[in-house]
């Protein structure tokens, strides 16, 4: 069993209007609305691959009640989310289907209380035993504190389970320092960690700041990875155009997937970036297209070296 956390859920709504120009009126020629939130989002992808997934994390109001009726339809995954008192957050995404360019409208979130906060900890310490790893993913809602991460890799360490780390800015710098077994940032999110516009030294630099090992997003252009056992480049056959919602999150379930089938470094970066590149073709984040998939992971290039820790 996998474990996601998305401690700032939300509910996903997609709209596709033919062109977005600002100060106008817009028809709009599809809705689509899904639970959301980084890690539901890996794990709704888990799912679809077939791993078991338990998701945890905040939730509450009307929102939140329509994220978990929406959460019993996905095969294979087990609802664990902690009430809160406010409102789960909406996230809208309007998809210009005519540049294939997408806005993005992301509410805050539910003020959480300190007692809402010692809930969550003692019911995510209680699921760690029986889980093969887990993934911390997202923004903090108001009211969490900004160490919540780091206190979450240590009890999860503490677990001895392993641990994916997929989140940006302080709470980043923090989580860091508790020693994740991975971290996935984009290329941006990295610099504001290291102060290094180079991914490959920013890499080596997030490594010897406390995570053992770092996965770069760069894009349309793959993902770069720094490792105890090698530094390897993985790169899609080609760029494919579409909603890139969520695209990253695929990745982190393509690596967490493959973290728990023991698979090599090289075979991990493939399918992350295949997913990563199928997801662009779906039409919501949580989703891929499955023959794109399937097509793509033996082709992506995967460049490097086996090193030394």
């Amino acid at each position: 069993m996998i474990l996601t956390v998305t401690l700032n859920t939300a509910l996903d709504i997609t709209y596709r209007i033919r062109a977005l120009r600002p100060h106008t009126s817009h028809r709009v020629t599809d809705v689509a609305e899904r639970p959301g939130g980084k890690g539901l989002n890996v794990a709704r992808v888990l799912a679809a691959l077939g791993h078991e997934v338990t998701v945890t994390g905040f939730t509450g109001g009307a929102t939140g009640r329509t994220v978990r009726e929406q959460l019993t339809a996905t095969p294979g995954l087990v609802d664990a989310l902690v009430p809160v008192a406010g409102p789960t957050r909406r996230t809208i995404a309007v998809v210009d289907t005519t540049s294939g360019d997408t806005t993005q409208l992301n509410e805050p979130g539910p003020t959480v209380t300190a007692a809402e906060w010692s809930v969550f900890q003692d019911a995510y310490e209680d699921l760690l035993p029986s889980m093969s790893a887990v993934a911390l993913c997202g923004s903090l809602p108001p009211g969490v504190p900004v160490g919540a991460y780091a206190v979450l890799v240590r009890l999860a360490r503490a677990a001895g389970v392993p641990v994916l780390l997929d989140t940006s800015g302080e709470p980043l710098r923090r989580g860091v320092a508790a020693r994740p077994d991975l971290i996935k940032p984009n290329a941006d999110e990295l610099a504001e960690l290291t102060g290094s516009h180079e991914p490959l030294r920013a890499t080596q630099d997030a490594r010897r700041r406390g995570a053992t090992a770092v996965v770069t997003s760069l894009g349309s252009d793959g993902l770069l990875a720094a490792t105890p056992e090698g530094r390897w480049r993985a790169t899609p056959p080609t760029h494919l155009h579409g909603n890139p919602t969520g695209a990253g999150d695929s990745a982190v379930a393509g690596l967490l997937s493959a973290l728990v089938e023991q698979l090599p470094w090289p075979d991990r970066l493939s399918r992350a970036v295949a997913l990563s590149a199928a997801t662009v073709l779906a039409p919501v984040a949580g989703e891929f297209d499955r023959a794109a998939y399937e097509e793509l992971v033996g082709r992506v290039a995967v460049t490097g070296e086996v090193t030394a820790a």
